[in-house]
């Protein structure tokens, strides 16, 4: 039989968190945001579930390939642009629309040679300080490809830096209304934690947002605020099996490196599961999981294919039973990607991006 480990993708779940970010951001539409092989979960995988978003937004072509090869008719958005002049006839072939956020892509826009014009989404440099046109220079960009002939239509966008944190967005959005208030096209500003958290401001849903992580069902400012919290549900769940148990004596250690030392009887039970499945390595003892859908705790070092959790308050786990390292138990409960990222000093998106291929997965 196959290595007892399994990650499922919750078709339902997606369709929930979709809805969950609708109705924090009323009116706007929505860019299901398919990066990185949809962080994680496979592009295949969650269109089933996201089909009901508005467009895709995404950061390649190959990734914009598989869309459409999906049947996707609607809008699909390329978050970095292109990169290189050649990429643009393949945005003209499968009618994508592309951000520009430097001169350069305006130099190839305007050596393009096309039938069809395109549609781009201006980006602003309001603080994040990655992509984007600086404030002072933005209208100038916005005037040269207003008069491109290669041009269709001009939305607006920037990008939040601090919309998870104290901080907020209001210094970044001040920036950017100021420079395009009177500038035509539709306007993109907000991500998962701008959309949850500032959503009913008509000027942060604007047009268009663009939900990354909360579709996946992890918080965008935890642990300020978890999950369930902000009511989004894990689209994906890791879990695995117990394939053997340890009885420790006072003393006994576990593990490489015997980093856990039992002060008292334990039982240990042995999981299929390390960190060439993409389980965190730097996970220590006292990360949460669950057995048979009750929490208990990691203990000592993730090693490359096993880690070991307290089955001592457990005296009805043993050999096959259900571990969840990650997502909803076959009991229902749930045990949050937030929670075992902030364990290993990490980021839930970093989890979600690195399960590893020879991990199955299934979509329900």
């Amino acid at each position: 039989m196959p290595r007892p480990i399994l990650a499922t993708i919750h078709t339902e779940a997606l369709r929930h968190n979709l809805a969950r970010v609708r109705s924090a951001a009323p009116d706007a539409k929505v860019w299901g945001v398919v990066k990185a092989n949809a962080y994680g979960h496979g592009i295949e995988r969650v269109f089933e579930g996201l089909r009901g978003a508005d467009g895709f937004a995404l950061l390649d072509l190959e990734e914009a390939q598989r869309v459409r090869a999906l049947g996707w008719r609607g809008p699909i958005l390329l978050l970095e642009g292109v990169f290189e002049a050649r990429d643009l006839e393949l945005c003209s072939r499968l009618n994508l629309w592309h951000v520009v956020h430097c001169s350069e892509q305006i130099d190839m826009l305007a050596t393009h040679k096309t039938h069809q014009p395109h549609r781009v989404f201006l980006k602003m440099n309001s603080g994040m300080n990655r992509l984007g046109f600086a404030p002072q220079r933005f209208r100038a960009a916005w005037t040269r490809l207003n008069v491109l002939p290669q041009i269709d239509e001009i939305s607006l966008m920037t990008h939040f830096s601090d919309a998870d944190g104290p901080k907020g967005i209001a210094q970044q959005m001040q920036v950017f209304e100021e420079i395009t208030r009177d500038l035509p096209g539709e306007r993109s500003v907000g991500n998962s934690a701008a959309s949850l958290r500032f959503g009913q401001d008509a000027a942060v849903r604007a047009d268009w947002v663009r939900p990354g992580i909360a579709v996946y069902g992890s918080a965008p400012d935890y642990p300020e605020q978890d999950a369930g919290g902000w009511q989004l549900q894990p689209a994906m769940s890791l879990v695995s099996k117990i394939i053997g148990v340890q009885e420790l004596a006072p003393g006994d250690s576990v593990g490489y490196g015997s980093s856990f030392t039992a002060d008292a009887p334990a039982r240990i039970g042995v999981v299929a599961c390390g960190y060439a499945d993409g389980y965190p390595r730097h996970c220590t003892t006292g990360t949460p999981v669950l057995v048979d859908g009750v929490r208990t705790r990691l203990v000592a070092r993730v090693s490359m294919d096993m880690l070991t959790v307290d089955l001592t308050a457990l005296p009805e786990a043993g050999l096959g039973s259900e571990v969840t390292l990650w997502g909803r138990a076959g009991s229902g409960a749930l045990l949050s990607i937030d929670e075992i990222a902030a364990a290993a000093g990490t980021v839930g998106y970093e989890l979600m991006c690195a399960l590893a291929q020879r991990v199955p997965v299934v979509v329900d």
